[in-house]
């Protein structure tokens, strides 16, 4: 069997389908790295809803992608920004969100850590931006997850330089009740970040990111770094007080930063292991036995895949995560929270359905293939 896709230039092509998939059997979780895929939410395709209304989730499908990863061994980090948080999903629903994907991750003994922020809020004081994270914190805490302490829109345009940062993240970072994540996200994923912890040169925001952890070593689990810049993550988990970890979010480079050198290496929160999740999990256990070349060798194919999803705009990845899950038969159909199905364009999707039925991501490629058959003939294509 062989599909006609386009090309970048539009022009179709013949492509020829795999079909056998790889087949990644699930397992308990790691002994080497922890590692973490930020999952994204299914929508409900049947809710009436409009672009500016709360967004309308399908909780059935969502907790059962979110088993889907618990199963074969990987953390869940919840109402992150690959579940479209201040992209279609509002404070209210990812507190939903959180609770009910705690409540599942406690039924089957999961691992899950949930992002606190303030997009409660669309600005405000130095006092209202903390009220916000506390209140945010509180449900993550009252839920039994481990936080993870994200950037905020409110306090990159409120924060008159680093001693802003200091005083929100020290004050809590005090009162949280256990070790925390601390999330530094680029603007390449969210552009209103530019400038975060105090500066726009990145030297500066290192210093004054590391003198927050170095006043609370003892509340900080770790860092989720998504700069997406390889050399700055090694050279800054390097500089890390001892037990805190570096938790790599980057998308174009975890291969190598997750096998790590003589000196250290990252532990994994990454959006590109929604998709990969089997594959990712299968290749951190040959790691667990200590050969990092084998590990390379089933992760280094997917990088490929992962730099095509995450290609600029960047924050739109989260398109081509949900693409695939849809390919994938994780959802029966092929709907975002806020529309954001429409974000890329059909050359895009052809390549990630290439990329990825190489990799033998699809459990069933023959659905995979009727599927991309039928978003095609959405577009003209005729097969």
């Amino acid at each position: 069997m062989t599909i006609r896709l386009p090309g970048p230039a539009g022009a179709l092509r013949t492509y020829e389908p795999r079909t056998e998939p790889l087949a990644p059997t699930p397992g308990t979780p790691f002994a080497s790295r922890t590692v973490f895929s930020a999952a994204h939410v299914v929508a409900d395709p049947f809710a009436d809803t409009t672009p500016d209304s709360p967004a309308a989730v399908d909780w059935d499908a969502t907790l059962a992608f979110r088993r889907h990863l618990w199963s074969h061994g990987l953390g869940v980090a919840e109402a992150m920004d690959t579940a479209q948080r201040g992209m279609g999903l509002d404070w209210a629903g990812a507190a939903e969100l959180i609770r009910r994907s705690a409540a599942e991750a406690h039924s089957v003994g999961g691992r899950i850590a949930c992002g606190v922020g303030t997009d409660q809020i669309t600005g405000g004081t130095l006092a209202e931006i903390r009220a916000a994270y506390e209140e945010q914190l509180a449900v993550v805490e009252e839920a039994g997850a481990q936080a993870i302490l994200m950037a905020s829109r409110a306090l990159a345009a409120a924060a008159r330089g680093a001693e802003d940062y200091l005083e929100i993240y020290g004050h809590l970072l005090r009162q949280a009740a256990e070790p925390v994540i601390l999330h530094w996200l680029g603007p390449m994923f969210d552009p209103a970040l530019e400038g975060y912890w105090g500066s726009p040169d990145l030297d500066a925001a290192t210093d004054t990111f590391l003198e927050v952890i170095a006043a609370h070593p003892d509340k900080v689990d770790g860092i989720k770094v998504s700069l997406l810049d390889a050399r700055r993550e090694i050279d800054l988990r390097r500089r890390l007080p001892q037990g805190v970890r570096c938790y790599t979010g980057d998308d174009f480079n975890y291969p190598e930063l997750i096998a790590g050198d003589e000196k250290g290496f990252s532990h994994a929160l990454l959006g590109i292991f929604d998709p990969l999740g089997p594959l990712a999990a299968e290749a951190v256990r040959v790691l667990d036995t200590g050969d990092t070349a084998g590990f390379r060798a089933l992760l280094d194919p997917t990088v490929d895949l992962s730099r095509h999803l995450f290609q600029t705009p960047t924050r739109f990845y989260k398109t081509g995560v949900v693409f695939l899950a849809w390919l994938a038969g994780h959802q029966s159909h092929f709907t975002m929270v806020g529309g954001l199905q429409s974000a890329r364009s059909l050359p895009h999707f052809a390549r990630a359905y290439e990329l990825a039925d190489g990799l033998g991501l699809f459990p069933d490629p023959k659905l995979a293939e009727e599927r991309m058959k039928n978003l095609l003939s959405l577009y003209g294509v005729n097969q």
